[in-house]
């Protein structure tokens, strides 16, 4: 088996391209080893020291490495998971009845309005043609999900978000209807910021976290809450800031817990690959 590598223009990522299939059709993206238990080859790559994220497309597999790794060492060992992965004949996802699709899992619930067709077969065009070749260099893919009330929703896949402003101007310019584009995940109702403890993080944020961060141009939001475990989003000059896991533990986590001590862990979702302007930078 012959893999071939290429390099991306961020050097934390790289393509591996096997040579066979990887996917039939979509994209899959690992965040994470818990992520990846849905697919025997995304846990052969995350039990690699220094993986930290890994996305399957049709033909080829990107990896994320972690900050402190070298591509030396872990090129090697991941073409080795790659064919001990084709060798042993297991498939790269898991069926159906163990693997959940990414829409079900987390209730996105806004479809095309058909009276909508000529406007979205427009912005599927643009995204075709205009949108993912941006988005194919950065190492990553960005899926229409639904047009709704000049709303494009999508999904960015890798460090692709950086590319949102950009996507509204050249989607907006083509079509007057579309205002803004929004990530699909930021529509799904999350029933945890509703509640008491969700409500209490949400106050900790705007009257002691926020105004502290405001001064580098960031801003720290509560995506979800579930359980014991609170979800927040490092946006602005923190997203992709080489001081986001300091403010994270010595100043976020710090305050939350404090005053919610029914949290016990903050988890941060940020991309910090697509950060477009970090207060710090991470090298």
């Amino acid at each position: 088996m012959f893999i071939q590598t290429e390099a991306m223009p961020d050097a934390a990522r790289m393509k591996f391209y096997p040579g066979e299939a990887v996917l039939s059709s979509g994209v899959a993206e690992f965040g994470d080893a818990e992520a990846a238990e849905r697919s025997p080859l995304a846990v052969r790559l995350f039990n690699i020291d220094g993986v930290s994220a890994v996305t399957f497309y049709d033909d080829f597999i990107t990896v994320v490495r972690e900050s402190e790794a070298d591509w030396q060492i872990l090129k090697p060992m991941i073409l080795g998971a790659i064919m001990d992965h084709y060798a042993s004949g297991q498939p790269i996802l898991l069926d159906a009845a163990t693997a959940v699709a990414p829409d079900e899992e987390v209730g996105f619930d806004i479809h095309d309005d058909p009276a909508d067709a000529e406007i979205i077969a427009q912005i599927q065009d643009l995204m075709g043609t205009r949108i993912k070749p941006a988005a194919e260099q950065m190492g990553g893919d960005v899926i229409y999900k639904a047009y709704q009330n000049g709303t494009v929703y999508v999904e960015f896949i890798g460090p692709t978000k950086a590319l949102i402003g950009g996507m509204t101007n050249v989607i907006g310019h083509y079509v007057p209807e579309v205002q803004t584009v929004r990530d699909y995940r930021d529509a799904i109702p999350k029933p945890g910021l509703d509640t008491a403890v969700g409500k209490a993080i949400q106050v900790v944020l705007d009257e002691k976290v926020n105004p502290a961060v405001a001064g580098h141009g960031g801003h720290i939001s509560l995506i979800d809450v579930k359980g014991d475990t609170a979800f927040i989003r490092l946006e602005g000059g923190c997203q992709g800031c080489g001081m986001a896991d300091a403010t994270l533990k010595q100043g976020v986590e710090v305050e939350i817990k404090s005053a919610v001590p029914e949290i016990i862990s903050v988890l941060d979702v940020t991309d910090h690959a697509g950060g477009a302007n970090p207060y710090y930078s991470a090298s």
